[in-house]
């Protein structure tokens, strides 16, 4: 076997690596790179092969930096199956559809942005001569009742005034028509994706559904493992049974083991702490009248938000302000997880279930039901708690909660993930956590969003436990109670000194690592 690693390679996002066993080439994640706009949109529209080339995806997970290019890889010639778990597979029928609507809105809102700006310049644009009037008229017409971009007269307008405009990596409907490509089987079911290739999967406790992946090819009587970590969870968190440490005897003899390492040289806040820390934040932010904002992916990082600041209600230990879940995804996300209580934990059946709650509904608790509900929670100032989309702060509604709130010391940003170097997440962490440094004195930090300069003044407070990857104690945990006897370790998904430091570190533990670079090809 080859396996060629495409993306996630010394970075995050973008995980994508093809197995090649003779005719057969078996493609794992196939995700969305996540950073600078230009940059990023760049990397997700080009392909490093063939899409026709590949005959079936194995997807470790829903999340969008794991699955995002999946319409992208169907359009474009894939004419295979897409292969996981059940959760993952009703998951991504919701998670693709969104990634696309989010594009879409995107680049609407870019190409509105575009031609407002050229006619905030009416004298001249590109050769074509406007009246004043004729540009009052024209900036009418870009919007609907206030809130709808009239995308057709912005359309019309970007080709009349030559004006440069941005297409969505893909569409509603290709998002529509990949899902018909997804099958989903139960864990530890071995499952055929090619010629003498086989799968199972085991529990990753990352997120609803996600799995690490064996893989396993036999010919001319020999056999080679190649077993692929996705993401791996933390140990004794809420919602999820743990990273699984039991596999099947003729798993365990491991040829390759391709590992993430998001968090390969830093330890987390210890599991118990999650739930006090977030008290305190909640506390601090409300008797500063302020209001928390909480970007979150909307699938698995809401959840767990959800669960813990429900705990915190029913024991009266913080003010019970109005929780918003502001995306789409919300009500659809809450019946994937009611349809798979089997992959809970006991702690989940036995302080809800049993007792007929549902752990991520309450009576504080709304979501938001049209643009316009959210549009109206923007301006609202009172103390209240917004969830929204996306964790990395890359599009989505949290995008406008910022540009509404940032600007505000009585409010706080509450970073409760991992911010891939160059998202808006990262530098508003990074500029926030500076600021914090020097005492919030001098001139509060600037960034950008929307392509509009915001002052940073709100309050930024990481809360690290709350991360759905194992850190780097958990990661070698998991490595030493698995029973696994590993030839090679190939450690990806992580930034380069995260990675070639976990690689470090397992060497020390006495396996043999190292990092791969972006496009190399190894033999097993």
């Amino acid at each position: 076997m080859h396996i060629t690693f495409h993306g996630a390679v010394r970075q995050v996002t973008g995980s994508m690596h093809l197995i090649s066993a003779g005719k057969n080439h078996i493609l794992l994640d196939c995700g969305m790179h996540q950073g600078r706009r230009k940059e990023a949109a760049e990397k997700n529209r080009v392909m490093p092969f063939d899409p026709a080339i590949v005959t079936n995806v194995i997807l470790s997970h829903a999340h969008i930096d794991h699955s995002g290019r999946l319409p992208l890889l169907a359009k474009n010639g894939f004419n295979g199956r897409i292969i996981c778990t059940r959760a993952t597979a009703d998951a991504c029928a919701y998670l693709l559809a969104d990634s696309a609507h989010i594009q879409e809105q995107d680049a609407s809102y870019l190409n509105y942005k575009t031609v407002r700006g050229a006619l905030s310049k009416p004298n001249r644009i590109k050769g074509k001569n406007i009246s004043k009037r004729k540009y009052e008229d024209l900036k009418k017409m870009l919007k609907k009742n206030n809130y709808h971009l009239n995308e057709k007269v912005i359309g019309e307008l970007i080709k009349l005034y030559n004006l440069s405009g941005v297409e969505p990596l893909y569409t509603a409907q290709d998002a529509q028509q990949t899902l018909n490509r997804i099958d989903g089987i139960p864990y530890r079911h071995t499952t055929t994706i090619g010629q003498n290739l086989s799968v199972t999967f085991y529990e990753a406790g990352h997120i609803l559904g996600s799995a690490i992946s064996m893989i396993r090819h036999t010919a001319n009587g020999k056999t080679k493992n190649v077993v692929y970590t996705g993401d791996l969870g933390r140990f004794d968190k809420p919602i999820l049974r743990d990273p699984a440490r039991n596999f099947e005897e003729p798993d365990k003899n491991v040829d390759l083991l391709i590992m993430e390492s998001t968090y390969g040289d830093r330890e987390h806040e210890p599991v118990v702490d999650l739930k006090p820390r977030l008290k305190k934040v909640l506390n601090e932010t409300f008797d500063r009248g302020g209001c928390l904002l909480i970007p979150a992916f909307a699938y698995g990082r809401t959840q767990e938000l959800l669960y813990v600041i429900h705990e915190l209600y029913d024991e009266g230990a913080v003010k019970r302000v109005p929780v918003w879940v502001d995306s789409p995804l919300a009500t659809n996300i809450t019946k994937v997880f009611a349809e798979h209580p089997e992959v809970y934990d006991r702690e989940t059946h036995d302080t809800f279930l049993r007792n007929g709650k549902n752990p991520f509904d309450f009576k504080q608790v709304n979501f938001t039901k049209s643009v316009e509900d959210s549009m109206a929670l923007m301006r609202e100032t009172r103390p209240h708690i917004v969830i929204s989309a996306s964790g990395m702060c890359e599009a989505g509604r949290i995008l406008h909660h910022l540009r509404y709130k940032i600007h505000n010391p009585k409010n706080t940003i509450l970073i409760a993930g991992f911010m891939a170097q160059h998202t808006l997440g990262r530098r508003i962490l990074d500029r926030g956590q500076a600021y914090a440094g020097n005492g919030y004195s001098g001139n509060p930090p600037v960034v950008k969003i929307l392509n509009k300069e915001y002052p940073l003044k709100a309050k930024v407070v990481k809360i690290g436990g709350f991360s759905a990857h194992a850190d780097k104690n958990e990661m070698l945990e998991f490595l030493k109670n698995s029973g696994l006897k590993i030839k090679k370790i190939a450690v990806v998904h992580g930034e380069e000194e995260q990675s070639t430091a976990f690689a470090g570190l397992l060497r020390d533990n006495g396996y043999d690592a190292s990092v791969p670079m972006l496009g190399q090809t190894w033999i097993v």
